[in-house]
C-alpha cells in the first residue's frame, strides 16, 4: 500500500518561520502568437522571516537551494498574485528570523 501525504493549504496569516511551503504565484505570459495567458509558477522553500505580519504591507521571505546556489524571494502577504500556499512540513526553530540558514550546514529537525 502506498500512503500519499495530503498537502495542507494554509492561510497567509498562519505563516511562521521554519515552514517548508510551496507558493503558487500567478504569472502573465505572452506566447509566440501574441496572446496573453496566465499560469501558476511554483516556488518551494523554507520561510526565513515574516515581516510586519499585522499590517497591509506585510511580506515573507522564502529561501531554497537551486543547483547549489541559494535563491531567496520576498512576497507580499496580501498579494492577489499568490494563488495558494501549501504547507509541506514544519521545522522546529527558536528564532523569529532565520537568516542564519544562509550559512548553516546542518540539517534541521522537523517538529511533530
Amino acid at each position: 500500500m502506498s500512503e500519499t501525504k495530503k498537502l495542507e493549504s494554509i492561510k497567509v496569516a498562519d505563516l511562521k518561520p521554519g515552514m517548508v511551503i510551496k507558493v503558487y504565484e500567478l504569472i502573465k505570459d505572452i506566447d509566440a502568437k501574441g496572446k496573453e495567458r496566465t499560469r501558476a509558477q511554483v516556488f518551494e522553500g523554507t520561510v526565513l522571516a515574516v515581516n510586519k505580519a499585522k499590517t497591509t504591507g506585510a511580506t515573507f521571505t522564502i529561501r531554497k537551494k537551486s543547483e547549489g546556489i541559494g535563491v531567496e524571494k520576498i512576497y507580499p502577504l496580501h498579494s492577489p498574485l499568490i494563488e495558494k500556499i501549501v504547507l509541506l512540513k514544519q521545522i522546529r526553530v527558536r528564532r523569529a528570523k532565520l537568516y542564519y540558514l544562509r550559512d548553516y550546514k546542518k540539517h534541521l529537525k522537523e517538529s511533530k
